[in-house]
């Protein structure tokens, strides 16, 4: 069974089902149903028709349509505080071929509503997008799936009021995305793809160029993953990267992307991200990248979001285009601006970690050994924590000789 194939039909079809009177929430947990059902015909008769409306595979979509609307008219039936809607039971639409109109685009805008949290709007997107379960959805969250079922039933609730044909923020809707992108792996389902596959579904909806910045920026991040970490689970660093394991498609497919959405000179944040992303991809080695022209996009970034973690990623291009001093100051420049920073350190994620860096690029072993320590202890995931405990460790073992 090409399960993808059914996923991606999955929010067409809740959205001809709500064009046809459902309520979102009803929709979704109908089409779930036809999934589960697609998934049992296949098993069970893959080669005969099948009472619930002939074989899947035949019209994809049709099939899961016609199963939906039935799944969605047995629970409409069985629900007496619903008898109103009996005039719209009895009008079941005859089975055939599914309507031509698309409601893919107001379905990735109704999930990443502004009044869901992102780990709402996260949930329920892989969910009413995606075409995952309950399940997959908590294993890659690592939460129980009682746990990820109240979330979702939540977020079905908060939107269930909010008109299907409302124009959405596409914005909105690529920071969940990305959001979904950054999870990685867990449990059986790879988010950084299934990401990828919802972005691509979202560029064909919209011709915009900060969908194609996001898509152009996960595939070329994506292109890397194979080196990222060691045979014993480490992580390897960008530099120490082996670029021959690179995948060299995904990288020619992100900078495609990415010139065909510079070239409309309406730039925006994933695109310059991407931008960055493709200079380090299109260096032969770590010394050959072009340094000069990534700290130029880190200013053009930080015109576009005025974030404090671009503004210390830009402090690491300074350092390596500059040298480390030059790093150093930016640092410290960027510590007299930032609000937040105190004696008790600066508040941005990672910048013990750059603080290191740079520290021990310009000799000064002692205090990069410190602060590796420092951001070991702040460091958001194990495996990072555990990268920067072994740089500490490194540079006192030196110390020591």
């Amino acid at each position: 069974m090409n399960e993808v194939l059914f996923r991606s039909l999955t929010p067409s079809v809740i959205g001809i089902l709500v064009r046809r009177g459902a309520d979102f929430a009803a929709a979704e947990d109908a089409v779930q149903d036809a999934l589960v059902e697609a998934v049992r015909v296949w098993r069970a008769a893959p080669s005969s028709s099948s009472s619930s409306g002939g074989y899947p595979m035949r019209d994809p979509k049709g099939w899961l349509v016609t199963v939906a609307w039935r799944r969605f008219l047995d629970a409409t039936r069985a629900d007496t505080a619903r008898r109103r809607r009996e005039d719209r039971v009895d009008e079941e639409p005859a089975p055939g071929p599914a309507p031509a109109v698309d409601d893919t685009l107001q379905l990735y805008f109704l999930c990443a509503h502004p009044s869901l949290t992102p780990s709402s709007a996260v949930a329920l997107t892989l969910r009413a997008v995606g075409g995952l379960t309950t399940r997959q959805i908590a294993q890659a969250y690592l939460v129980p799936e009682a746990t990820m079922a109240q979330r979702i039933s939540r977020a079905k609730r908060t939107v269930s009021g909010v008109r299907f044909d409302r124009p959405g923020d596409v914005a909105t809707v690529l920071r969940v995305l990305y959001l979904v992108f950054n999870e990685g792996y867990s449990g059986d389902v790879d988010l950084a793809d299934e990401a990828i596959r919802l972005t691509r579904q979202l560029a064909a909806a919209i011709d915009h160029p900060e969908v194609a910045g996001l898509l152009a920026l996960m595939l070329l991040h994506h292109a890397r993953r194979a080196a990222r970490t060691a045979s014993d689970g480490s992580l390897v660093p960008l530099a120490e990267q082996d670029r021959g394991r690179w995948d060299t498609e995904s990288i020619a497919e992100g900078v495609e992307i990415l010139q065909a959405a510079l070239a409309r000179d309406r730039l925006g944040e994933f695109q310059a991200q991407a931008a960055i992303a493709a200079l380090h991809a299109d260096a032969p080695t770590a010394g050959e990248t072009d340094w000069v022209q990534i700290v130029e996009w880190y200013d053009e970034l930080a015109r576009l979001t005025d974030s404090p973690v671009v503004r210390l990623n830009r402090v690491v291009a300074v350092g390596e285009a500059e040298g480390p001093r030059a790093g150093l100051a930016a640092l410290r420049a960027l510590d007299d601006s930032s609000p937040g920073s105190s004696s008790r350190g600066n508040p941005v994620p990672r910048h013990a970690a750059v603080a290191a860096y740079l520290h021990e690029r310009d000799g000064d072993l002692a205090t990069a050994a410190r602060l590796y320590a420092e951001a070991a202890r702040k460091a958001p995931n194990l495996a990072e924590r555990d990268h920067l405990t072994r740089q500490a460790a490194r540079l006192n073992a030196r110390g020591r000789r």
